[in-house]
């Protein structure tokens, strides 16, 4: 097991004859009666739940990928060189990008998913499981983290591009300069044959 993450929610059984719901206090009030009925609100209530175990594996992931770069932010503040190089960059902006694409376009954070659509009851069941959770707002804050990791990636990215290109400039001159010699040279030894 790389990772393990759990979510706990107390539960219990709802007055005869009304839906499941959230109660104040945060327990599940489950129905009681019809089996497919109570089947489908436990389905909606561990869906969300599983969803907001997901969120916690994904945050962690970022955390751990925020203390692999937290050493630039000191570096860039102090102004040392930046020990990182183009092939680790490129890394670190791919693990980020994958992580946006699993929270905003592999899951189902952003939105309800179809299932809910075609039943009112359950829809409104899992949009209360997924604010007790905050999932939304956890999804919101995740967000603005990557947001800001990827401005300090390209900011990594565009000053290790720069220094590439003036290295490559210098080379250029050096080689331009040796031409120049080389002519010289050539001149000088014509001339004075």
């Amino acid at each position: 097991m790389v990772q393990e993450e759990s979510e706990k929610m107390n539960y219990m059984h709802q007055l005869e004859n009304l839906p499941s719901g959230l109660a104040k206090d945060g327990d599940l009030l489950v129905a009681t009666g019809d089996g497919g009925e109570m089947t489908l609100d436990k389905y909606t209530f561990s869906n969300g739940m599983s969803l907001s175990v997901k969120l916690a594996i994904w945050e962690a992931s970022l955390e751990k990928y925020i203390d692999t770069i937290e050493f630039v932010t000191e570096d860039l503040k102090k102004g040392n060189k930046i020990r990182m190089t183009r092939e680790e960059v490129l890394r670190k902006h791919g693990e980020l990008f994958a992580l946006r694409h699993l929270i905003n376009l592999g899951s189902d954070l952003l939105d309800t998913p179809d299932f809910y659509w075609e039943n009112e009851q359950l829809e409104s069941l899992y949009i209360q499981v997924c604010n007790y959770f905050a999932i939304a707002k956890r999804t919101r804050v995740m967000n603005e983290k990557i947001n800001h990791c990827v401005e300090l990636i390209e900011l990594l990215s565009t000053h290790l591009s720069d220094k590439h290109h003036i290295r490559l400039e210098w080379m250029i001159i050096v080689l331009i300069m040796v031409e120049v010699a080389f002519e010289t040279i050539h001149y000088i030894d014509r001339y004075m044959n």
